[in-house]
């Protein structure tokens, strides 16, 4: 499942410095019609698909959105993922940026002065409704420019029956408690212990759980630490997991969703998931008794990993769109029209009201547990793309190789761009 995937601004910045030529002289990213001949307000809105279900969901809340505010109609682009960034940066190239818009990174539009502070284009009620772990990650300079749309976390998840025949009572909170367990369960089941997928599908994510948990991470939006000492410590854990044979063979080679699928079968002890996880397992392998619970760290603090996306609004000028724009935020993100999309869509919310409306679906009860203490990569940082892909190839090798010298190789490949 492709949740979020950012935009490069390397990719991004011939064709957003050809949009500014285009852009109207008010500051804002132009775009075609703020009102039609019979007085309404039009807003357009581009989006990326994330089931089958997303073109009807968003038509949804249009149709009540409009319904609720005569005079303001939404106009939808629904696209792929694959087709989104460069669909984006060719409306903005021609001076037709989308108001709303539905997208993963958005520091490259706040570079080019593109977007509207949310604050600008949000009632305070709907602003202050933000759940605060998702604040610093919309925002860039102190400055929230992204409305947090959806979001997704990480938690650990147990093989129950696997557990019960390695005599295992008690849920690991720490490094040693997991690295015991697994060993147990490798040594009176025979199966894998831990799942551990450090391919290229999802390298940096495997990573952050282990940086984050020793204290370490990614760094911020100034700075990349990848090679700290925390990080190199996290790294040195993970290849002794390999070396004492708590982990499935081959790691390095291993991908995050057939790994899961491994996991889904019966045939792993402990393996990281998603909220989706917990949709797959009732779908393909009904009857695993299972167990999800909090990620064990170095100290045994609470963490997750958390990813959102967002959504941004472009100023593409005028007060009527302006207004329009935040009619249709606060429209979206009240409690019952933002549930039911998010529900729908298989997420987590973003919002406080929305957490404590869903708090009883046990399917994602453990997660949103998690969701105050999730960390979040460094997507502001420029360097941050360049980091992801060097993570994505080069970390699997820390399982042969001496930890401390790939986590510099990565360091200096993203320090170069």
């Amino acid at each position: 499942m492709k949740f979020k995937r950012t935009l490069k601004a390397l990719a991004l910045g011939s064709a957003l410095t050809l949009g500014l030529s285009a852009c109207a002289t008010n500051g804002g990213a132009s775009s075609s019609g703020e009102s039609n001949d019979s007085g309404s307000t039009e807003l357009t809105m581009l989006v990326p698909t994330y089931s089958d279900a997303t073109k009807g969901l968003w038509e949804k809340v249009i149709k009540g959105f409009e319904a609720a505010n005569k005079g303001v109609k939404v106009s939808l682009e629904v696209v792929s993922w694959d087709d989104l960034d460069k669909t984006v940066a060719t409306r903005i190239q021609g001076g037709k940026a989308p108001d709303i818009y539905n997208g993963g990174d958005f520091t490259s539009f706040v570079s080019e002065e593109l977007l509207y502070p949310i604050s600008e284009v949000t009632s305070p009620e709907t602003l202050d409704d933000f759940t605060d772990s998702f604040i610093e990650n919309a925002s860039v300079d102190g400055v929230q420019y992204g409305a947090p749309l959806i979001a997704s976390a990480r938690a650990l998840f147990a093989n129950q029956d696997l557990l019960d025949k390695a005599g295992i009572t008690e849920w690991p909170k720490t490094w040693d408690d997991l690295k015991a367990a697994a060993l147990k369960i490798k040594e009176t089941t025979g199966k894998s212990g831990y799942g551990l997928p450090l391919g290229s599908e999802e390298a940096q994510a495997e990573a952050a759980i282990w940086f984050y948990g020793a204290g370490g991470g990614y760094g911020d939006a100034s700075k990349l630490t990848i090679d700290s000492a925390k990080n190199i410590e996290a790294a040195q854990y993970i290849k002794g997991l390999y070396d004492a044979g708590a982990t499935q063979p081959d790691p390095q080679a291993s991908q995050r969703t057939p790994l899961l699928d491994v996991f889904v079968q019966g045939e792993i002890g402990f393996q990281i998931g998603l909220p989706p996880t917990v949709k797959q397992i009732k779908e393909t392998n009904p009857d695993l008794n299972y167990t999800v619970g909090s990620i064990p760290t170095k100290d045994g603090s609470p963490f997750t990993l958390g990813v959102a996306d967002h959504l941004v609004a472009f100023n593409t000028g005028g007060e009527e769109k302006k207004e329009a724009i935040k009619a249709f935020f606060d429209y979206f993100y009240s409690t019952d029209v933002y549930t039911d999309w998010v529900t729908t869509e298989n997420f987590l919310p973003t919002t406080d009201s929305g957490n404590e409306k869903m708090s009883s679906n046990e399917d994602i009860k453990a997660f949103l547990e998690l969701l105050p203490d999730a960390n979040f990569y460094p997507s502001a940082n420029p360097h941050w793309q360049d980091a992801a892909v060097s993570m994505k190839q080069n970390f699997g090798l820390v399982i042969t190789q001496d930890p401390a010298d790939v986590l510099k190789k990565i360091q200096s490949e993203a320090d170069a761009g």
